[in-house]
């Protein structure tokens, strides 16, 4: 059987089967003897491929273009915000102290939200590709929204209604955006869960090739006998006996009665 070389996963494999090893042994005894033909060689084909990346056609699809556009309507809503909140005045609400502390707080809690969301807006504007940026002004609007609702009733209830009717516009825009961002966030989360889905299919279909190719070429495993070692230990000059043999000794001599003093 000659000389086979296998291609699996990427790694040649030379196989040599036992009578070919056996015809290499033996020495040629013609002269002149023609050369050896060229190894035939077998070939496994790799691994099928899985899916493909997501194309331009993919649910949730966008266009850095696209999504910068998305980003600079989310710029625009947050600008209308804090312009609104420029033309309330708690401070002038008849109110009890308990409210009013709590719409403070409420307040403040929004400025912050409205800050988290600009920062991470800009980074996700300048990296579109970007699932963590993406996810970040996703929850930030998600932060920022229930604070505006809030703020949008108090104002209504205790200042203009035509004001808090405002803020809530300000809000269903807020939140229209974030609901034509989270098909795109859910593309680019859906991408990699593809790739590491194709990679994990094509490591076990490259193990179960691998596998295949080695089959039947190893020989069976021998088993060993079982033996009994007996380990021999050399006593050093000078060494004190074992008490097992002190006693052996102390066995063979009489027994003499003490001396009364």
């Amino acid at each position: 059987m000659p000389l086979k070389t296998i291609l699996a996963c990427g790694f040649l494999l030379p196989v040599v089967s036992q009578g070919a090893a056996q015809q290499a042994a033996q020495p040629q005894t013609s002269i002149g003897a023609p050369a050896a033909s060229a190894p035939q060689t077998e070939t496994i084909p790799p691994a099928q491929p899985g899916p493909t990346p997501q194309s331009a056609n993919a649910p949730g699809y966008m266009d850095p273009a696209q999504v910068k556009a998305l980003t600079q309507k989310i710029w625009a809503a947050e600008f209308r915000i804090q312009d609104l909140l420029l033309a309330v005045h708690p401070e002038k609400w008849k109110v009890s102290n308990i409210i009013h502390n709590s719409f403070n707080g409420t307040l403040g809690n929004l400025h912050q939200a409205l800050d988290g969301l600009e920062q991470w807006r800009a980074l996700f504007e300048k990296r579109p590709d970007s699932i963590y940026y993406g996810f970040q002004t996703y929850a930030a609007i998600n932060a920022a929204l229930p604070r505006l609702d809030a703020i949008g009733h108090a104002v209504s209830q205790y200042e203009n209604s035509s004001l808090g009717a405002q803020y809530s516009r300000a809000g269903d825009q807020l939140f229209d955006l974030q609901q034509a961002l989270e098909p795109y966030i859910a593309y680019l989360l859906r991408n990699p869960d593809q790739l590491l889905y194709t990679a994990q299919t094509n490591l076990a279909g490259c193990q179960s090739q691998l596998g295949n190719a080695m089959r039947g070429q190893s020989a069976p495993a021998k088993p060993l006998k079982n033996t009994f070692v007996e380990l021999h230990t050399r006593r050093r000059a000078g060494e004190r006996k074992s008490t097992r043999d002190g006693d052996k000794e102390s066995a063979s001599k009489p027994y003499k009665k003490p001396e009364a003093q």
